[in-house]
């Protein structure tokens, strides 16, 4: 494990240092001027070297990454309202980092999640292809709607992610009595050992059709604001389709690898994903992800939990400011 740090460290350093280098070569003319600006302003230029912003970034998703693990929300979820807010990149930009952040967390717990038989695909996979076509069809529609919109659109998101996440419970075990005819048919159920009581529980799912059309709307949203869909996918098959928690928990990480692979493509081919902000931003969060999971042991989560709704309500209402007084 300690060779495997070890190695992603001089691969984030590298990549760091030569990536955004080529990456800016073309676009960077002999007097050190970006010729193509990533700012949302695009009449005012950066004072700071372009080297500086990688640095700042990584600063700012380190300790994101912690507190995102911490309050137990996916880091895309802070991190597109609070850069868009109070950094000066362009939105789109932002968008397409945030779905590569929410990307890289799903990707590095979900193997693990699977192995370990909590996530169950038979649960993911319908729910994957309702929320990637949906997400692919918000993204298509969020590029072409106009920044002050979108920014307008995330601030009120947000603030409404707020709300669902002080009402939205936990039922670690829900009592479903018997599957719906979608959920049989589609054979949702399964068995997973729960280390807490030492049992194996046997889960299966209800109001699957609900919980499906409900996840139209939440691809939706992911596509369009590049947030992921973490905060979402849990409470929905949670409480409303009665799968266990931690395998709606579980589950969740491994569909938002397909549901954001498949909106982040969109980024990708507008040209909205630039190295010199995804790279830092990944890493810094990746890595204060692991930091944060040592720390969970550690310490109660509930307290870190006010400060993110706390972060989010101040990220909502800057982006709603921002989008109606610039």
């Amino acid at each position: 494990m300690e060779r495997f740090t070890i190695k992603f460290l001089l691969l984030i350093i590298v990549a760091l240092i030569v990536v955004p280098a080529v990456q800016l070569q073309a676009s960077v003319p002999s007097d050190g001027e970006v010729s193509v600006s990533i700012f949302a302003d695009e009449t005012k230029e950066s004072s700071l070297p372009w080297w500086a912003w990688p640095i700042i970034l990584f600063m700012f998703c380190l300790p994101l990454g912690i507190v995102s693990v911490l309050g137990g929300v996916g880091g895309a979820v802070l991190f597109v309202p609070i850069i868009s807010g109070f950094f000066p990149f362009h939105i789109d930009f932002v968008r397409g980092t945030g779905l590569l952040v929410a990307l890289s967390d799903s990707l590095s717990a979900g193997p693990t999640l699977l192995r370990r038989g909590i996530a169950d695909i038979k649960l993911a996979l319908p729910v994957a292809l309702i929320t990637s076509i949906s997400a692919i069809i918000g993204a298509i529609i969020g590029l072409r709607l106009p920044a002050d919109i979108i920014q307008l659109a995330l601030g009120i998101s947000i603030l409404g992610i707020l709300v669902i996440m002080i009402k939205a419970g936990r039922r670690d075990f829900p009592d479903v009595k018997k599957p719906d005819p979608l959920a049989a048919a589609l054979n949702i159920s399964g068995i997973y050992y729960e280390e807490s009581t030492g049992k194996h529980i046997d889960w299966t799912v209800h109001n699957t059709l609900p919980g499906l059309l409900v996840f139209i709307l939440v691809g939706f949203t992911a596509g369009m604001f590049g947030l992921g869909a973490g905060w979402a996918n849990v409470p929905v098959l949670n409480l409303v389709m009665g799968a266990p928690f931690k395998v709606s928990v579980a589950s969740s990480h491994f569909l938002l690898s397909i549901t954001d692979t498949a909106a982040a493509w969109i980024y990708i081919n507008k040209g909205a994903i630039l190295a010199i902000m995804a790279i830092p931003c990944v890493a810094g969060v990746m890595i204060g992800s692991r930091i944060g999971a040592r720390i969970l042991a550690k310490t109660h989560p509930s307290s870190v939990r006010y400060i993110v709704l706390g972060l989010l309500l101040i990220a909502g209402l800057r982006a709603i400011t921002k989008a109606l007084w610039g």
